[in-house]
């Protein structure tokens, strides 16, 4: 079966694989043996799968694949954080259908991305998403291993509910901050796929209309 990778993963593969094969042709078989490993350890950590998105108009799907290690609420917005570690799909996409909106990139530390104060002096990119329904944001933050930020969306382009918006490398956090007509679903420590499970919902008729 084809495993779907991110483009950001070819010279990640293609190198270790390219230096596993000359090894193995030579006979250093161990050398070769431990990049080729290396090489499938990438293609497995730059999956990325396409998904089933949720139909439901009034839905806001995750925008990672990971745990849900904390969530906020205020007056003004509500917080739900993930954590991908090594282990998870590290494709962001958008939780709903939206134009986006200014992006901001901002350096910072790269603390452990599970560590709380991670999302107000890491390294991230804020990507706000503008919908019918209200203002939607999504934060890409660096982790203590995942120093590369990808975003491959710009102010004005038009996205669908699941759809790609970059990726960060190597561990990191995705925090998605919903207005007030937005009600959270899920719990800390609840396992959640970007793009296909539902983490929030509009409240009223007629909101979450998609924009296109």
């Amino acid at each position: 079966m084809k495993l779907p990778v991110a483009r950001e993963g070819y010279p990640f593969i293609g190198v270790p694989a390219a230096a596993a094969a000359l090894l193995l042709i030579a006979g250093h078989h161990a050398a070769g043996s431990v990049l080729a490993l290396l090489a499938v350890a990438c293609a497995v950590f730059f999956r990325d799968p396409e998904r089933e998105v949720p139909s439901d108009p009034l839905a806001i799907v995750s925008p990672a694949d990971g745990k849900v290690i904390a969530l906020g609420r205020s007056d003004e917005d509500a917080c739900i954080s993930i954590f991908l570690s090594i282990f998870d799909v590290h494709v962001n996409r958008s939780p709903t259908s939206a134009e986006v909106g200014p992006v901001v990139h901002a350096r910072g530390r790269f603390l452990a991305a599970f560590d709380p104060r991670a999302p107000e002096v890491n390294e991230q990119t804020t990507i706000p998403l503008r919908c019918d329904a209200g203002l939607v944001i999504v934060k890409q933050i660096a982790g203590l291993i995942a120093r590369r930020i990808v975003c491959d969306v710009r102010e004005g382009d038009r996205l669908r509910a699941g759809q790609r918006l970059g990726m960060i490398r190597f561990g990191s956090r995705t925090e998605l901050i919903l207005p007030p007509n937005a009600v959270p679903l899920v719990r800390v420590g609840d396992r959640v796929r970007g793009g296909a499970t539902i983490v929030a919902r509009w409240q009223g008729p007629g909101e979450g209309r998609d924009t296109r």
